[in-house]
């Protein structure tokens, strides 16, 4: 019986792991940005918790729809060229030999090993060698568009309900520093999560996050602040 090793690595992660970071790093901000305009605007509180809601259900079907049409069009474009590789095996099958064993001799590997190799990896999966090692396409990191849009739609959904739970929690005389602050710290949380799942440091990823997000936060807020004034 062959031995099965079967390790498991940070890039497996990769495609549902920007979907969701992004949905729910998006969700805090856009929703946060947005109570805290039009609360800056002076609006009542239910107006304020109408509108961060009104911003949670449509933010969350733009991210679905928008992760959906993007990644189906990479997994598009995977076919093709997986469909265009296939023709080219049917075609000319010793020229695809020649290439498969010269992209193992730049590689590293001696002509005659490269050659060897492409041969039996021919001999078994013709196609899948070519995919893998030719157009770069594995399993691990290929396109998956329903999964990535049901991700960004629950992540931003999540994302998107920490300030608007602070919001409806909150008094209005408290509510813009309250959900400011709390956003703030969600955006922090968010962003060492997210460096520690993908190996990076911990208090860049914090920062990163938490910088974009108050900037986002006060310029919607300074945008409420002038037209309340104005109004």
């Amino acid at each position: 019986m062959r031995p099965h090793h079967r390790e498991r690595h940070r890039t497996e992660r990769i495609g549902w792991l920007r979907a969701a970071v992004l949905g729910a790093n998006d969700g805090i901000v856009s929703t946060a940005s947005l109570v805290l305009g039009v609360a800056a605007a002076h609006a009542t509180h239910s107006s304020i918790l109408v509108a961060g809601l009104a911003g949670l259900v449509a933010g969350a079907m733009s991210m679905a729809a928008g992760e959906y049409v993007s990644v189906h069009t990479q997994a598009d474009t995977e076919n093709a060229d997986i469909a265009q590789e296939r023709r080219e095996l049917k075609a000319d099958d010793a020229g695809e030999h020649r290439e498969l064993a010269a992209i193992y001799v730049a590689r590293g590997l001696a002509p005659a090993l490269a050659k060897q190799v492409a041969e039996q990896l021919m001999a078994h999966d013709g196609l899948g060698a070519h995919v893998r090692d030719e157009l770069g396409i594995s399993p691990a990191l290929s396109a998956r568009p329903i999964q990535a849009a049901f991700a960004s739609a629950a992540s931003f959904s999540a994302g998107a309900a920490m300030p608007l739970a602070v919001a409806w929690l909150a008094p209005q005389a408290s509510l813009v520093i309250l959900v400011a602050l709390t956003s703030l710290a969600f955006l922090a949380f968010l962003g060492a999560v997210a460096a520690r799942a993908g190996g990076a440091p911990l208090a860049a990823g914090a920062m990163r996050v938490t910088f974009w997000g108050a900037l986002a936060m006060g310029l919607t807020a300074g945008v409420g602040a002038l037209f309340g004034a104005v109004g």
